[in-house]
């Protein structure tokens, strides 16, 4: 068994939730060499995250960020932690709710995902930055 790590950075995005499955591959040639094993993705943020979801209907996305926004509202009246902007709260309770990391199987090297999924960078700042991702490759 053999591991491999490497950060990847993504560009800055607008608040919402991205499909970035292609652009983490891409960033993994390591992936190619794997023929059963698991990448470990984690991004090194708290007012951002990433998920698992529908990878074909745009449409999905857009719902889950009018979604999240109902869930947690900017300005709301009892949060304290205000001073990075009214985006900043309900940026660090989205990235709660969603998580941290993701744990993908390999499979003759490429991620073993469903058929209509797909990577999401969920960003929860109106203008977040780029993006630093550490991936663990691990297998055989």
């Amino acid at each position: 068994m053999h591991w491999f790590q490497k950060t990847i950075s993504l560009g800055a995005r607008r608040r919402g939730f991205h499909l970035v499955t292609s652009e983490i591959v891409s960033r993994l040639p390591e992936l190619s060499s794997v023929r059963r094993g698991i990448v470990h993705l984690f991004i090194q943020h708290t007012s951002a995250s990433l998920t698992i979801n529908e990878n074909a209907d745009p449409s999905v996305r857009s719902d889950l960020e009018r979604h999240f926004n109902v869930l947690a509202p900017e300005d709301a009246p009892y949060y304290a932690h205000d001073s990075e902007g009214p985006d900043d709260m309900p940026a660090h309770i989205k990235s709660s709710l969603l998580g941290t990391s993701l744990t993908i199987p390999v499979t003759d090297g490429s991620l073993n995902l469903g058929t209509w999924q797909g990577i999401y960078l969920c960003e929860h700042r109106d203008r977040g930055g780029n993006r630093s991702i550490v991936a663990t490759l691990w297998g055989e």
